[in-house]
């Protein structure tokens, strides 16, 4: 059986700053688990792939059987329910809270955090598969459990038509089909391999639908390796941090002119995803081809002027000498960057795209050097299991989700039964937020100052992200303020001015918040984004959401100690509150809620009847879309109710508010946990990404804010 590590690392070639606080892994036991417990991982892979079209994100039950077994849950009670015709009573509300707190307890790891899935692309592991079998190290680093984890999962989200998505949600490309084909194939799976033709159903996909010369930039950057003969991607340091990484070692790859072995498996590869044969391709008409399917973000004509010029003029000059000279110290810059990527990463990188062309960059420079081995050691911290089988993460959740648990649980006002969890994720928090900036000038690497940040996952990942800081720093507000007998010692004041300090920097002049870094370029850039199925990739750019998470952060950290900065801190509130304002929608979405009620704030007004238009007639909300059968989604609910709870909807009509957690309370499963629906996230506008953490969280919250803000003051109004 599978078995979930937690904040283990073993062998020489694994860095870390903090004991390997959040790390998150998977291994393959032959002698684990009973029979009836082996049994059961088979019932809920076939039930998932029995229903696979129908329910497409798995419910990560393999890490949730393992933590409930080693936590073990007591006696509950008894599940409640509300009629229809009824509004929650103050005791099914904190029964049900009781009942989601504590399942929820039982899978924290005991390092503080909750393990979770954060991943849905589906084109995160082709790339993996690809390099490995470049490197000649599949069998090496991939076992045959994991090989046969990999194809299952690759099999489970293949599509009716026989093609896959980018994500699993998603309706099928040349991009997710060609990538998921070639990852099979090189897997072992025959050209007509898998249950019901699966291989053959794929290959005409992909076949009718104009063949891998329609593959998106990213992927003919893949297939160049042996299939197409030139791509030139470029990485300027005004580039969005995760563009640039991207870019950084596909520069250098290209640079280098690496091509890999032409084997037999190879050439059939040519003859297989082709519609004419490979020599006679115009590779030179196929540079800006991408196929209707993955068209998202069409290049202008200036784009596509400026890539010709670039291939057909000055590449040529720049492959003769003396200009060649530039071209070496230009690749000599690159690995540069990517070697101090790495390093400070500790050999994560910032994501699951750059660490596998990182990876490949460190073999291309030295197959024996030590950053290779490094990466080697990191690629089991991007693996993910679950009943649909083992898919790559996108860098890990584990301090986003334990902030938002955190907030969860306290908001229930049931803090004082659940001290060991809290405590548990309090040292977490503590032992998660970064403590020094990257290395050496990190500005001429162009890196953002970090100490005092919080990243997405964990303190050895060492990117900051402005919302993660921002919840970050509120958690830990939070608990200074709680009994140290209940959560452990408070942070010290420093590493909260820390945290200040980090938010403050990442402002723009228009008072939003970006993720990642302050803004560096004009958002014209933007016009020569080179991946057609993303959009708002190419600079950095302000976010609601990341604007928000800054806003609140700062009201507690100037409410709790007004000595620092204070001055700074209000006018950068202001800002914020304004840019929030000015970006709101004409229908009332994107509302700023904070320092304003329903009755003063014209924005916040239209922001509660756009949610309540939103609601269906089972008192919940739709995700990013209507479903079929319009079908509620437990986490959207959960979202709106707390947006309207803290609007102020409560004191002008709660009708909708109790009738959506009636939702919410009658959803409620035997154990305490939630169901598993669609898939909440989002990323550049056009891929899905799952936080199954999030089904838990924010049902939780709601019904905790519920009971407080709601049922509360009606009992004292009464």
């Amino acid at each position: 059986m599978w078995k979930l590590k937690i904040a283990e690392g073993k062998g020489p070639w694994l860095m870390t700053v903090n004991n390997h606080i959040g790390r998150q892994h998977w291994e393959f036991d032959p002698d684990a688990g009973s029979p009836q417990e082996r049994a059961e991982v088979e019932r809920v892979r076939e039930e998932f792939k029995k229903n696979r079209f129908q329910f497409k994100q798995s419910a990560d039950l393999l890490m949730r059987m393992q933590l409930t077994k080693e936590n073990g849950c007591g006696p509950i009670p008894a599940a409640m329910k509300v009629k229809e015709t009824e509004d929650a009573t103050k005791e099914a509300v904190t029964t049900t809270l009781r009942r989601a707190i504590s399942f929820y307890s039982t899978i924290q790891a005991h390092d503080g955090h909750w393990p979770a899935e954060s991943a849905g692309p589906l084109f995160f592991l082709p790339p993996l598969v690809i390099a490995l079998y470049i490197i000649g190290a599949v069998n090496a680093v991939l076992s045959l459990q994991h090989q046969k984890e990999i194809i299952r999962y690759i099999y489970n989200h293949q599509n009716e038509d026989g093609g896959w998505g980018i994500h699993i949600a998603g309706h099928s490309t040349i991009f997710g089909s060609a990538f998921s084909y070639i990852a099979l194939r090189l897997l072992g799976e025959g050209p007509e391999g898998g249950e019901d033709g699966a291989m053959a159903r794929g290959r005409k996909w992909i076949l009718d639908h104009g063949g891998a010369v329609g593959i998106p930039s990213w992927g003919k950057f893949w297939l160049t390796f042996w299939l197409l003969p030139k791509i030139s991607p470029i990485h300027p340091g005004k580039m969005l941090c995760y563009c640039r990484l991207v870019y950084m070692p596909m520069s250098y790859l290209y640079g280098k002119r690496f091509v890999g072995r032409i084997t037999g498996l190879v050439q059939s590869l040519r003859e297989e995803l082709y519609i004419e044969p490979y020599r006679e391709i115009n590779w030179n008409k196929a540079r800006n081809s991408c196929a209707k399917e993955d068209l998202y973000y069409p290049h202008p004509l200036a784009q596509d002027m400026l890539w010709g010029f670039l291939h057909h003029v000055a590449e040529p000059i720049l492959m003769r000498w003396p200009f060649s000279i530039m071209r070496e110290k230009a690749l000599k810059v690159a690995l540069k960057h990517i070697h101090y990527e790495d390093e400070n990463s500790r050999y994560y990188c910032i994501g699951c795209v750059e660490k596998v062309l990182c990876l490949l960059a460190c073999w291309v420079e030295d197959p024996n050097s030590e950053a290779y081995k490094r990466h080697l050691a990191r690629i089991p911290d991007y693996l993910w299991m679950a009943e649909d089988g083992m898919k790559m993460q996108s860098f890990g959740c584990q301090m986003w989700d334990a902030a938002f648990a955190i907030q969860a649980i306290i908001s229930s006002d049931l803090a004082h039964e659940y001290g060991p969890t809290l405590r548990k994720a309090h040292d977490f928090v503590k032992a998660s937020q970064v403590r020094q900036n990257p290395s050496g000038n990190f500005t001429e690497m162009y890196r953002h100052t970090c100490k005092g940040a919080w990243t997405f996952s964990t303190q050895d990942h060492g990117w900051q992200v402005s919302d993660c800081t921002g919840e970050g720093l509120k958690v830990a507000l939070l608990f200074s303020q709680m009994s140290p007998d209940l959560v452990g010692e408070k942070m010290e004041k420093e590493r909260f001015y820390d945290a200040v300090n980090v938010i403050l920097s990442l402002q723009s002049s228009n008072g939003g918040f970006p993720a990642w870094e302050s803004q560096r370029a004009f958002r014209w850039l933007e016009k020569f984004n080179p991946t057609e199925f993303f959009e708002d990739v190419l600079i950095e750019r302000e976010y609601v959401e990341c604007t928000s998470s800054a806003i609140q952060g700062l009201i507690l950290f100037i409410k709790l100690h007004p000595e620092h900065r204070r001055k700074e801190i209000e006018s950068c509130i202001s800002r914020a509150i304004h840019y929030i304002e000015d970006t709101q929608n004409p229908d009332g979405s994107w509302a700023c809620s904070l320092w304003k009620t329903y009755q003063n704030s014209p924005a916040l007004r239209k922001a509660c009847e756009f949610l309540l238009s939103k609601q269906l007639p089972d008192g919940g909300g739709r995700v990013y879309t209507n479903l079929e059968g319009n079908r509620s989604n437990l986490v959207n609910t959960s979202w709106a109710l707390l947006a309207l709870i803290e609007g102020g909807q409560a004191e002008i009509d709660p009708t909708p508010i109790h009738r959506g957690m009636r939702l919410l309370i009658n959803s409620q499963m035997e154990d305490g946990d939630f169901p598993q629906q669609e898939i909440t996230g989002v990323f550049m506008k056009n891929c899905t990404l799952n936080y199954s953490s999030y089904r838990n969280i924010f049902p939780i919250w709601a019904l905790g804010e519920y009971n407080r803000r709601v049922l509360y003051a009606k009992c004292e109004n009464a």
